[in-house]
């Protein structure tokens, strides 16, 4: 890793800056892709399946049959592994619900909130070199929790696992799509494909591009995203292998993946340092985690201080804290995605297991954004219930405010009812 020691504040953005892609181009790739598939539906999507990726697609989409045979397909410790995560998972997201607390603003006026699923929800699910049905549990389990009556998921992986994890969320219809065009599909419907109003998942940079285009034409997406990225804050408290490890285990994601680690302790850097090399020879992704890594930095600073400030202004997405007080030092992290305490927390038990959903704002978007919860699938409906005591104890103020607006209608709606309760 390169060693950087203690950079001024001022280098701090160019030191924490995330590979970057050129936008335009990438749009004008997907924008025609996008219009094939708006246009001419199913057979649009079976010309792009050609072209992309030389794959016939007889039948867009997975029948019964093949999802029920998934399950045939897998090892009896993976499926009871699947099972662990689900309930993980399943308790963790279920606690989110919020019951609807009914609020007397005043006597006569009553407020509520409540929540109710987004009806129709898309999630997508990369194919490539790794099989992510860890992210069918983190996207289909809170779909399930907030009762979302239809749930499509788009994969161009026919992994059993994929598909025995899409049935035990209850995923409605699933289809054997990729790319952007799997984002067309879902955003604007085909002959085979539902039309959904909110699409969940991660993806290269054309599924990316594909989900922030629909997202201005009125589809809802999970979050904007990017490579996958953690931050390690560690001290001589921590275990070099542990940290190395850790740092490993995200940079294998891709090339593109961005590692960070931060300490105060140049002995710890160096130790995790060697560590990496020596982890590295034994990877089976060895050539893409070590490009990774050639782009990582481990940052030198003076004090706790500065770490704080350096990884608030980072916002990881994995933030990784192994030090002294590590839970003491997280409240004052006001940017992440999710945060991982001590020695024993590897960020891995939050991708599969842990409960905690592993759908999370990258490239700095936790400043903004949480990560994907029950709420991410459900919507907020107000609700008001005012009686006639009520309306004469609010209508005054909503007159005086109306007619401060030159609004006479909003006005008039209450003082007819006023005048009507009139003796």
């Amino acid at each position: 890793m390169n060693i950087i020691s203690f950079p001024e504040k001022e280098q701090w953005p160019a030191l924490l800056a995330r590979p970057v892609f050129e936008a335009k181009d990438i749009e004008e790739k997907v924008l025609p892709i996008l219009a094939q598939v708006k246009e001419q539906g199913d057979e649009g999507i079976r010309i792009l399946a050609r072209k992309f990726d030389q794959t016939e697609l007889a039948d867009l989409a997975f029948s019964e049959a093949e999802m029920a045979a998934a399950e045939e397909k897998l090892d009896h410790e993976l499926k009871e592994a699947i099972h662990q995560a689900y309930r993980n998972i399943y308790v963790f997201h279920k606690a989110q619900l919020q019951s609807s607390e009914k609020i007397e603003t005043m006597p006569g006026v009553t407020c509520w909130r409540r929540s109710v699923g987004i009806e129709k929800v898309g999630i997508y699910i990369p194919g490539g070199s790794a099989p992510l049905f860890s992210t069918v549990l983190m996207l289909g389990i809170p779909a399930q929790i907030a009762g979302c009556r239809e749930v499509v998921l788009c994969t161009p992986s026919d992994h059993p696992a994929i598909l025995y994890a899409a049935r035990l969320v209850g995923v409605t219809k699933a289809f054997r799509i990729g790319g952007a065009q799997a984002v067309a599909a879902m955003a604007y419907g085909t002959e085979s494909v539902p039309k959904v109003y909110k699409i969940f998942g991660p993806g290269n940079q054309y599924v990316t591009t594909a989900k922030m285009l629909i997202s201005k034409e009125g589809v809802a997406i999970d979050m904007p995203a990017g490579p996958s990225e953690v931050a390690v804050y560690a001290d001589d408290t921590a275990v070099p292998d542990f940290v190395a490890a850790d740092l490993l285990s995200q940079a294998e994601h891709g090339p593109d993946s961005q590692v960070i680690l931060v300490s105060e302790s140049l002995s710890l850097l160096e130790s995790v340092h060697t560590a990496l090399q020596s982890q590295l020879e034994k990877l089976p992704r060895k050539e893409l985690a070590a490009r990774s890594i050639a782009n990582s930095k481990a940052i030198l600073v003076h004090s706790q201080e500065d770490a704080i400030d350096i990884l608030n202004q980072y916002a990881a997405e994995h933030l990784i804290l192994s030090i002294q007080n590590a839970e003491a030092v997280s409240e004052k992290i006001i940017n992440a995605g999710s945060i991982f305490l001590g020695n024993y927390t590897p960020e891995s038990c939050g991708d599969y297991a842990s409960g905690t959903n592993h759908t999370l704002p990258t490239n700095g978007y936790a400043k903004a954004y949480s990560g994907v919860s029950v709420d991410s699938f459900v919507k907020k409906i107000t609700v008001q219930s005012i009686t006639e005591q009520g309306i004469r104890n609010i209508g005054p103020t909503v007159q005086a405010m109306a007619a401060a607006e030159s609004l006479d209608a909003h006005k008039i709606a209450v003082s007819i009812r006023l005048e009507s309760l009139l003796p």
